[in-house]
């Protein structure tokens, strides 16, 4: 089904089901694609899917045999300026959730979190997803459990050596612009957190998602 226009809807979607739609939806597939037949997806699943006759619906029709690409890792990271990099890059290499984390350092306090998350929707739709990421509430980094991660650990690019990457890691943490504190560097050490290295120089955090996430992917 390829070129056909793919609309989030709702996470329960069902056969037979009629979907209300805004405005916004009828006059993009009308209007911009030019044609009544879309996808939708949710929870996982995907289905062919019409306009109604009178455009304010969508009348859900069989599932397809698309299976959902997502995996099942949650990215952790400090809010940054750049957000919508960050969550647009993760969403498209298939991140199922979004755990913000306050760190010493973070500075973006101020997100608007409703914007993020259309952000993510749309490059759900765009990705060839099933399902849309989660976006959690924030957490502090005192708050974590540490012990069950993998943080992109920026001291190998001044010499630390970091052995190899765990293959069956499902939590990612990165920092912020400033990268984490002595405290939270003692902290993930004490915890038994694993480092990977993102390679011998210091990237931008939404950069470091990206690698980290497919390191951690293999």
């Amino acid at each position: 089904m390829k070129n056909i226009p793919r609309i989030f809807v709702g996470e329960n979607i069902s056969p037979g089901q009629i979907m209300p739609i805004t405005r916004d939806i009828t006059h993009y597939l009308t209007r911009v694609m030019r044609t009544n037949d879309c996808l939708v997806f949710g929870n996982g699943y995907e289905y062919a899917a019409q306009i109604t006759d009178d455009g304010k619906s969508l009348l859900v029709g069989d599932q397809t045999t698309h299976a959902d690409p997502s995996n099942n890792i949650t990215l952790m990271f400090a809010p940054i300026k750049r957000m919508d990099d960050l969550l647009n890059m993760a969403t498209q290499m298939g991140v199922a959730k979004f755990q913000p984390v306050i760190t010493a350092r973070t500075t973006a306090h101020h997100i608007n979190w409703e914007r993020m998350q259309k952000i993510v929707i749309e490059a759900s739709e765009q990705s060839n997803r099933n399902s849309v990421p989660q976006i959690l509430p924030a957490k502090k980094f005192s708050d974590l459990d540490l012990s069950q991660i993998v943080f992109a650990d920026e001291r190998a690019a001044y010499g630390k050596k970091i052995d190899c990457v765990p293959s069956d890691a499902l939590c990612v943490l990165v920092g912020p612009e400033g990268g984490f504190s002595n405290d939270e560097f003692d902290a993930l050490d004490a915890s038994g957190a694993r480092g990977i290295s993102l390679g011998k120089t210091i990237l931008r955090a939404e950069l470091a998602a990206s690698i980290a996430i497919a390191k951690i992917m293999g």
